[in-house]
């Protein structure tokens, strides 16, 4: 099993690039599908599909290819599949604040639920083994890095409250139906919880292991993007997720030689050098700018050309791992992997939330994760292979 996520700012292409290699893929013999976690689908749109194919199938997979399967989540239909009791328990209480009972039902969606649902299809098609790849269309990075986040806090939510949450409201539930109408939670809502969590179990393991598990992160080359860029590689390497490529989208052809093109032409080509710069060394790919719309399968079968050449999508395009970050004796540490570095030659300087390293003519812009931004000291020290970066007079 192959799992490739594609994520990236919102409007960058990552659809029509999560798309296309679906397409590579499957026209190689491996059986594909596509996954879309972004609550705005496009998919369907995108193979150019009428979307009631779509809705007849109610949130399951629709093969649109020989070797090629789309999925566009059904958020109600997931409720009922996966959150039954625990979203009536919710609806319940919404509804006893005096909400009518459709707005109540509508507001027990909460944040997290389709992702949890997403997380469930991947541990399940992984199990059965239905898939040779699972290409993964992710929502924009804000919502991405939560989704990443999810199994770590289920887990530590289930080992560390769970049970003591169960066993408090087993005891409080007959004095708090004598003094109020709030109704607390019934066994039915914590057996769901168990159950939610027992299929989940192991997505983590899925996720991190390089081996199955890769990200290719897709931008633009625009300041602000390649900011938003920065800052998702360096939460997804924190996740301890394989980054393995970055996809540069949408490049004007070099070979313009209309005048209103020069300035994007001199812009891109500065921001594209800057990105190979900062994600050296996993590799950039660039994409130039088609003519029109990239709808239906042919089309994306030559972004598809475009994207990867000759290569195989599915292979990994870089197998290190860059940063790792760990807490000892209440001291963060971020650990790059850089040979022959010797501490004399290496300078540190924080800007806002960068940190920006230099060692002789090399230099990169670390994106800082919030808990580093409030350090009153960076220092450096070196045990070979590894450059450690210390922070230090952390708030708590």
């Amino acid at each position: 099993m192959r799992i490739l996520f594609f994520a990236g700012k919102g409007g960058v292409g990552k659809t029509s690039v999560a798309a296309a290699t679906g397409v590579r893929a499957a026209d190689q013999g491996c059986r594909t599908l596509i996954l879309s976690l972004d609550v705005a689908h496009s998919l369907a749109d995108i193979f150019d599909l009428d979307r009631g194919l779509l809705d007849q199938r109610r949130g399951r997979p629709v093969k649109v290819q020989p070797n090629l399967w789309i999925q566009e989540l059904d958020i109600q239909e997931e409720i009922e599949r996966n959150w039954g009791d625990i979203h009536r328990y919710l609806s319940g209480l919404l509804n006893t604040t005096g909400l009518n009972e459709v707005l109540a039902e509508e507001l027990a969606v909460l944040p997290g639920m389709e992702e949890v649902s997403l997380l469930l299809y991947i541990n399940e098609y992984v199990r059965q083994g239905r898939f040779d790849a699972l290409v993964l269309d992710c929502a924009p990075t804000g919502e991405s890095l939560r989704f990443i986040s999810i199994p770590t806090t289920l887990e530590w939510y289930m080992k560390k409250l769970f049970k003591v949450e169960r066993t408090i409201v087993r005891c409080a539930r007959p004095l708090a139906k004598r003094l109020t109408d709030v109704p607390l939670p019934g066994e039915d809502y914590f057996k769901a919880l168990e159950r939610l969590f027992s299929r989940l179990e192991g997505v983590d393991r899925i996720l991190t292991d390089p081996a199955v598990t890769t990200v290719r992160l897709v931008t633009n080359p625009e300041k602000v993007v390649i900011k938003e860029t920065q800052r998702a590689f360096m939460y997804f390497c924190l996740y301890r997720m394989s980054i393995d490529a970055i996809i540069m989208n949408r490049l004007l052809p070099a070979g313009l030689r209309e005048e209103f093109f020069s300035d994007w032409l001199i812009s891109q080509g500065r921001y594209s050098e800057l990105a190979r710069h900062y994600f050296h060394p996993v590799p950039v790919l660039p994409v130039n700018l088609f003519q029109g719309e990239i709808l239906g399968r042919r089309r994306l079968a030559a972004l598809a050309a475009a994207i990867y050449g000759e290569r195989n999508p599915l292979d990994r395009f870089f197998e290190e791992e860059l940063y790792r970050l760990v807490k000892e004796d209440g001291r963060y540490r971020l650990q790059l992997k850089l040979p022959f570095v010797v501490r004399e030659s290496v300078e540190l300087s924080k800007v806002s939330d960068e940190l920006i390293l230099r060692i002789g003519s090399y230099k990169r812009h670390i994106m800082l994760p919030k808990p580093l931004l409030s350090a009153a000291s960076v220092t450096a020290r070196v045990d070979p292979p590894y450059l450690n970066i210390l922070f230090g007079g952390i708030d708590p």
